[in-house]
């Protein structure tokens, strides 16, 4: 259909060709487009210092504005200090290498919001911090510029990935200090994700301001795992950049594509609007033709000049005369899905193997392969899972009510985390309200302490 209207307009430039040919040997036309300068925007980085080596220090603090302090209430900071390697690909990228060192610390010494005192069985921490090696992509976000021509200050950001080696070493309530991991290195992998400032002092030297948080895969850099959240720190810095490369060539971070950009095209506007002026006239004649040509009415993808059907209404799919297309019928078909007997035994095995932490929603890692296998049978039927938590009577009411929805909640998203879909998982508590056995035993408040599964 589209491709017969682009054949026709192909044979009516064809056509016009020998006219805009005739018009092209007019003097004047022809000294403006050979006047044309060619627009080179950039020039690639070999005309530029891409290669430079950072120095920095700074202070290192076990907390980030996103986070929070870990597992200790107050942060204190220590002495850090780094270095890197950069390749700049772009104006706008470049790839650095980071190297990161120092220690980190914190105590509870802090009372928590409500004025109550932490509950820890730990008074501090120390954490060495030999090294840490990370590959970051940094993006310059303020390198094009239309307002002024040299940059000398430029935001950036950036996001990567690595490896950092700890020791942490804790202090207990009563004044013992141990080791954590017999005072054996940690390797853990860490995300890095930072901003800063850079100050152009010469084409050699620049000064660096910025802050950096580092998100751990795991909840040992204070040596104190507590809770499901994993750890994380912080390094704010200064120092000096040094770029490297022959005298001369100018920063590739600092270069400005508008600056370049501005200077060839205000070249070219005298020449290009001769050259214009010319091509309109014969332009005109050519858009009345073209317009005749491709001309729409009813939006229906073939114009007028070959639609045999005008007036098609909207969306109606039609051919290549503009003619609308039969219908098609589909006809649904509903699939019926069974709960076999071998379904229910592996959620009756979930429901029995299931355990939670005493007084917590955390899952019990025993418990993970049966949730596994329901996981993948809601996935491979596309089953619906509700999840029902209830608890015994002891304790508050509140308190029960919101442990029995904490676990139910819980148990949802485990299942999410392998895969099922959300909308196919509703998680409900009831608290103590539904018994299914006496509380006057133990026997009977470990019944009661439940999450049922109900698939359907």
């Amino acid at each position: 259909m589209n491709k017969s209207i682009l054949w026709r307009v192909a044979c009516l430039l064809l056509a016009t060709t020998p006219m805009m040919s005739h018009a092209q040997d007019h003097p004047s036309a022809t000294s403006a487009v050979s006047a044309t300068p060619s627009v080179r925007l950039f020039r690639g980085p070999g005309d530029y210092k891409v290669w430079s080596i950072g120095i920095n220090g700074g202070v290192l603090a076990p907390v980030v504005p996103t986070g929070g302090s870990n597992d200790f209430t107050k942060w204190k900071g220590s002495a850090g200090y780094g270095g890197y390697v950069k390749y700049q690909i772009l104006h706008f990228l470049a790839l650095r290498a980071d190297y990161v060192g120092g220690k980190l610390q914190a105590d509870n010494s802090k009372n928590l919001g409500n004025g109550a005192t932490p509950v820890s069985p730990y008074k501090s921490f120390e954490t060495k911090l030999p090294w840490s090696a990370t590959l970051n992509a940094v993006f310059n976000i303020t390198t094009v510029n239309w307002l002024f021509r040299q940059n000398f200050v430029s935001l950036y950001a950036s996001v990567g990935g690595g490896l950092a080696g700890y020791k942490p070493t804790l202090e207990t309530n009563s004044g013992t200090k141990r080791d954590y991991n017999n005072d054996k290195a940690i390797k853990e992998l860490i995300i890095p994700v930072g901003a800063g400032l850079k100050f152009k002092l010469s084409e050699v030297i620049n000064l660096d301001l910025g802050y950096t948080m580092y998100y751990t895969d795991g909840d040992n850099l204070d040596g104190y795992y507590h809770g499901p959240n994993k750890d994380k720190y912080s390094y704010g810095y200064a120092g000096l950049e040094f770029a490297l490369g022959k005298k001369g060539k100018k920063q590739l971070q600092w270069h400005n594509p508008a600056s370049a950009m501005y200077d060839e095209l205000e070249a070219q506007k005298a020449t290009l609007a001769a050259s214009l002026d010319a091509a309109n006239q014969n332009n005109a004649r050519l858009t009345a033709d073209v317009d005749k040509l491709t001309k729409d009415s009813d939006g229906d993808g073939v114009s007028d000049f070959f639609d045999k059907c005008p007036g098609t209404p909207a969306n109606t799919k039609v051919d290549g005369s503009g003619c609308p297309l039969p219908v098609p019928v589909i006809e649904k078909k509903e699939e019926k899905i069974v709960i076999t007997e071998e379904d229910t035994r592996i959620v009756k095995e979930a429901i029995r193997n299931l355990e939670f932490d005493f007084a917590k929603a955390s899952i019990k890692p025993h418990s993970y392969p049966a949730l596994d296998r329901v996981a993948d049978l809601l996935k491979r039927k596309n089953l619906n899972l509700k999840l029902s938590g209830h608890t015994d009577n002891v304790g508050s009411k509140d308190r029960n009510l919101a442990l029995s929805r904490e676990r139910a909640e819980s148990v949802k998203a485990y299942m999410v985390e392998k895969g099922v879909n959300a909308s196919k998982i509703e998680a409900v508590g009831y608290g103590m309200s539904q018994p299914i056995a006496s509380n006057k035993t133990a026997a009977g408040r470990q019944k009661n302490r439940r999450v049922e599964f109900t698939i359907f």
